[in-house]
């Protein structure tokens, strides 16, 4: 009975705490507001016109689409780059509410998973905060929000978008863990496991890296959880992969034997040659940097220069505080770990780094805070900011007001009209339809015409041999010749009769 009441207090003495918080410090508290309001408007402006909805969207609404009106329930989730292993379904099930509330419109979830990288700028904030002051939270808060390329990887409707606010909850769990918060252990394991077989890439599997390092960490200063806590850890594991078991089961070690494939007979672990080591810190560069400046010219270059000098200057004694060792630790784990990984034929791309965007940012902001307390460095802090903004404000701007209907434009309003116009076209007539798009799998139009056709115009495309049949293709530069191919097939068939374009969108 008295835990009960325990467990019942301490949320009551954090909101205690919370309002005593911004009530004595209300202008930094209305920034911050400010900021992150305006985060979560350049998340969700003008998606009904540009949310990209392709491949992957199709596919997982399908799923989610099968979820709901057939109860089929996902065992598996998206797959991965490497053939035969596939992520788990916690991504579908934490879309699957937001598609029923929307009727089936992807805006729905789309705006939920930008919404939930908001919570993350104030996260940042918080740890910004915790580790040193309210001024760094606030230089972290303006970095994640208005980022171009953070906004952008905020809006995508995929998988990873969720790792934007899971990276800064397992930096939370991290930092209470060095404080002897031995409860936070389970949680940061739980996130750890959900982070890789559920929501992340390949850098999500040196989380572990970073928990093994602070566990000796944590061993050597005889500090380590109970049983109790142990005991939940691996139920919250066993929950996370449960759905993937129960599918290897049903499928004979389907998953296990690729996993055992991919990282021992192909060797996807092994001693690089130099010029991948090279190759790979160019590559970090290039994925850290372009979340600070989007166009890095001679300038933007030569400005960073500073911020970072003065940083590895001060690190000996910034790494002092429990803050800084957890972020510098959690990168070094996946830019020395991701140095030996040469699997998926060497292909490493910007996306399988999402967890640590915002640990980045994080600390560089940290670097900022540090600069801050001079005058001198308050000066170059403010002009930093200022030509961040700046830098980023411009392509914001031209990205957002984009309306999708640009001859090169593959966007849901253009999507959305070629099949309107289809609709419309037909009248009360039965018609099929072919699509041509350069994944090969349409997956996005089985999705649309199963969605629009369901909740707006009253019927499917019948796929049976009928007189009226649409052709619906994307512009392809790069593969003209398979386009060709594709017509050339339906000149056997049919006639047309009538062309129109939306965008990059024949019908």
């Amino acid at each position: 009975m008295r835990q009960l009441k325990r467990f019942w207090k301490l949320p009551e003495s954090m909101l205690k705490k919370l309002i005593r918080e911004v009530s004595n410090h209300k202008f930094v508290y209305f920034l911050l507001l400010i900021i992150l309001g305006f985060g979560l408007f350049l998340r969700v402006y003008n998606l009904n016109n540009i949310l990209g909805f392709y491949y992957d969207q199709g596919r997982d609404a399908l799923s989610v689409w099968n979820l709901w009106h057939l109860g089929n329930i996902p065992f598996i989730g998206p797959v991965t780059g490497i053939a035969g292993i596939f992520r788990g379904p916690f991504y579908y099930y934490l879309i699957a509410p937001f598609y029923l509330i929307g009727n089936g419109n992807p805006i729905y979830p789309s705006v939920f998973l930008s919404a939930t990288t908001v919570i993350a700028s104030g996260f940042m904030y918080y740890l910004g905060f915790k580790i040193q002051d309210r001024l760094t939270g606030l230089i972290a808060a303006i970095l994640s929000s208005f980022s171009l390329n953070i906004v952008l990887a905020s809006r995508w409707l995929s998988n990873p978008t969720p790792m934007l606010l899971l990276s800064m909850l397992f930096v939370w769990m991290l930092l209470l863990i060095t404080e002897g918060k031995h409860w936070a252990w389970a949680p940061a394991v739980f996130i750890a496991t959900v982070s890789l077989f559920h929501f992340g890439s390949a850098g999500e599997l040196f989380y572990f890296a970073a928990l093994l390092i602070i566990f000796i960490w944590q061993l050597k200063l005889r500090r380590l959880p109970g049983k109790k806590v142990v005991i939940w850890s691996i139920i919250l594991v066993f929950i996370s992969i449960l759905p993937l078991i129960a599918f290897d089961i049903k499928n004979h070690g389907l998953i296990v034997g690729n996993i055992k494939k991919f990282l021992f007979t192909e060797g996807s672990f092994k001693l690089p040659a130099w010029w991948i080591v090279g190759d790979k810190f160019d590559f970090y560069y290039d994925v850290f940097t372009n979340k600070i400046f989007n166009a890095r010219y001679y300038f933007e270059r030569f400005i960073l220069g500073p911020v970072l000098l003065i940083f590895f200057y001060n690190l000996h004694r910034l790494i002092k505080k429990n803050g800084v060792k957890v972020l510098v630790l959690l990168l070094s784990s996946v830019i020395l770990g991701l140095v030996f990984f040469q699997g998926n034929f060497g292909n490493i791309y910007d996306y399988y780094l999402t967890g640590y965007y915002l640990p980045f940012l994080l600390l560089f902001a940290i670097a900022l805070g540090s600069v801050w307390k001079s005058n001198l460095g308050k000066i170059l802090v403010i002009y930093f900011v200022y030509i961040f903004l700046s830098n980023n404000a411009h392509v914001l701007q031209f990205k957002l007001m984009d309306k999708g209907d640009g001859p090169n434009s593959i966007s849901f309003w253009a999507q959305k009209e070629a099949i309107g116009w289809i609709y419309k076209d037909a009248k009360e007539k039965d018609f099929n339809v072919d699509v041509y798009v350069p994944p090969v799998i349409p997956y996005a139009y089985d999705y649309l015409f199963k969605w629009l056709g369901t909740t707006k115009y009253g019927k499917e495309p019948n796929n049976k041999n009928v007189k009226l049949l649409y052709l619906l293709y994307e512009h392809d530069p790069d593969h003209q010749e398979r386009i060709d191919a594709w017509m050339a097939r339906q000149k056997g068939i049919a006639k047309s009769e009538e062309i129109k374009k939306f965008g990059a969108i024949t019908v």
